[in-house]
Parts: structure tokens; sequence; C-alpha cells
């Protein structure tokens, strides 16, 4: 089993961002009492599960490392001392790059932190006014090189198909960011989500974010520029460079394993009396400080129906380049010989070996197109 631990604290809202967000300052009261109630949580869901292994840990947000060392020391070994981990496993931590924060990476190294994931979402100062972040080129720069001093494993996250973006541009992007050293990219297509300040600019006509033609150009170029680097897209927005270098939690994710989610809007996916079952949290902070000390963490648990769990791992697995099983398919009644399957199979969408089924290189750019013919 993994854990995800949810920070939801930001310095800054970012107007494309629609996670379980709210602003840091002048609540510290509050994140003390949050920081007891994810351990309160942990010592309860740990008492429901029994007895488990520990494949990862990932603390997300929201921006994590904006959450106290010494908290992140005391959840890491809580989980470590309740669930068993599995020899030495991932501990991730997402961070911003800002010089106040990058003061602090070598406190959440000794905390237990192994792998440090930067949102540094671009390396020009004009693309970053435009995304909101509170940080310059500079100041990321500056708190890389302080990453790379207190971690061995680097990831660094990437936004393009901003508005007014080019493939030159983009490529430039790509390259500054490679002559950083991460060993792994995860570049993220702008989404326009309805909810945000980016949604509701886009609504009333202020921008327009590129159209179909020119962001399929970007993620070709995206395959392209990282794969000259050595980079393998091990995941369709996730590149490695190596296998070992491959984010070892979303993996576990990706292939169906079982993860407890602990912190406000926390999702999980946990096998309970031999059902895989869907939790959320509540997702207001008050209510998950509430809800855990009246031993109702969660404001949705949900069992799974079979079709529905196979369903699921069907969207994971076919984002990665290892696939998954046939049979997976086979027990939604999908088959290589007729139907969907076999339409994809022979329009060059997908393709079958030694019992995998993966997304080509022609599939993957359209993946959510493939599966909903797959899976309709």
């Amino acid at each position: 089993m993994a854990l995800y631990v949810h920070w939801p604290y930001c310095a800054r809202i970012c107007p494309y961002c629609d996670f379980n967000v709210v602003r840091d300052r002048g609540r510290d009261q509050e994140q003390a009492g949050l920081v007891e109630a994810i351990l309160a949580d942990l010592e309860a869901q740990a008492a429901l599960i029994g007895p488990r292994r520990l494949a990862s840990i990932f603390f997300g947000g929201g921006t994590p490392s904006l959450l106290d060392p010494d908290a992140v020391a005391r959840i890491i070994a809580a989980a470590t001392g309740r669930f068993a981990p599995l020899g030495p496993i991932e501990i991730t931590l997402e961070a911003n790059p800002t010089d106040a924060e990058a003061d602090r990476f070598a406190a959440l190294r000794d905390a237990g932190i192994n792998r440090l994931s930067m949102g540094v979402q671009a390396l020009d100062n004009e693309a970053l006014r435009f995304l909101g972040r509170n940080h310059s080129a500079d100041e990321a720069r500056r708190a890389v090189a302080v990453a790379a001093r207190a971690f061995d494993r680097l990831s660094i996250d990437l936004i393009y198909a901003r508005p007014g973006q080019t493939v030159a541009g983009w490529t430039e992007d790509l390259t500054q960011a490679l002559d950083l050293g991460f060993e792994h990219i995860s570049p993220y297509q702008l989404t326009i989500e309805p909810t945000t300040a980016f949604g509701r600019a886009v609504a009333r006509g202020a921008w327009s974010p590129p159209d179909e033609d020119l962001a399929a150009d970007l993620y070709e170029t995206t395959q392209i520029v990282l794969q000259a680097a050595g980079f393998e897209a091990y995941e369709v927005s996730n590149h490695a460079r190596g296998v070992a270098a491959r984010s070892s939690h979303n993996l576990h994710v990706w292939r169906g394993g079982d993860y407890l989610g602990l912190g406000p809007g926390a999702h999980g996916r946990l096998t309970l009396d031999g059902v895989r079952t869907a939790t959320v949290a509540h997702r207001g902070i008050a209510d998950y400080v509430t809800g855990v000390a009246a031993g109702t963490p969660w404001s949705e648990q949900q069992p799974l129906s079979p079709t529905d769990a196979a369903e699921e791992k069907v969207l994971l697995g076919l984002r990665t380049v290892e696939g998954l099983a046939l049979a997976e398919l086979a027990t939604l009644g999908r088959k290589v010989e007729a139907g969907p399957l076999a339409d994809l199979i022979a329009d060059g969408f997908l393709e079958v070996e030694t019992g995998q089924v993966r997304a080509t290189a022609t599939g993957r750019p359209v993946l959510d197109g493939v599966l909903k013919v797959l899976l309709t």
C-alpha cells in the first residue's frame, strides 16, 4: 500500500489550479491542528486496514514544502511505524522553487524526504507572470541548485500550450530545463478548468489557448526533444532518464495498487473486506479535522463493482508505456478478435505484445479518445 498526504496550503493560488487549496497566510493554528488530524487519521486507518507493507509516500498539495520539516518527519515516522516499508522506499515531496522554500530543503531531506518534485512550470519570467507563479526564472534556478545539493532524485513540472507559445519557444524551454540536470520531467499541457481564474478569463474571451493542431505540434516536440536527451515517456505526461528515475509511487497507482489518502480532500483506493473501495476525505479543512475526531474522515466511501474496478485499471494502465495485461480487458468482454479492441489495434492506436496491451505512438496523443472508444 502507498500513502498520499495532501497539504492544502499555498502562498498563492495559481489561476489554472483546480486542486483543493487555500491561501497559507495567517493559518498557523489551523495548520498545527491539521498535522495532528493527519496523524490521528493515520492511526485510525491503520487499525481499520490492518497489517500492510508500505510501498511509497507522496506529499502533495497544495505546497507541502511549506509544511514544517518536523511535521514531515513525524508523519513519515508514524507511517513507517504502522506499516512496515518494503525496503528503502521512495518518499517524494512537491516543492515550489522559491528562495524561502529552498531554505527548507536540507531540513526536509533530514526529515526523510529522498525525492523532490519541483513545480517550476516555466523558465521565462513573462510565462511565469502569466501562470501566476510567485517565483522568477532566476529564483527557480537558484532553488534547483540548492535542491541538487540536498537530493539525489529531482523531478521538474513544466506547463506548455500557453497562449502565444511557439514550437521554437517550447523547444528552448525544454532545452533550458534539461540543462538543469533533472532525472525526471513532467510536462503538462495547460488545461482550462471552468471553475478557475483561467477558465473564467477564457469564457469571457480575454484570451484563448492554442488550437488543437498547435497543441499537437507542441506535444510532438516534447517527445522528440526529451527522447533525444535520453528520456523515456514511461507515462503520457511523465518522462524519466532511465528505469531507476521513474516515480515508483506513481507507477504503483497506475498499476492499480492500493493507496491510502490522508488530508483534506485526499482520494484513496483501498481493498477493504476483499473489495476495492474508493475513498475521498472531507474537502474542507475544518470538516476533515472534525471528521477525523468523530471517526468519519471520509465524505465518500464507495465499493467499486468488478466492472468499475476493471475499467479504472484500464484507464490508468494504458497511460503507461508498459500498458496492462490483455486479461484485464478480457474481463470487460474486449477481445482482439472483434469489437472496439480489434478496431483500435487495426487502426494502429493500440498494440498487443506478449500478453500486454499498449497505446502506440499514434494512440498516446489521443488516448482520451482511444479510451472512450474502448470502454463505451
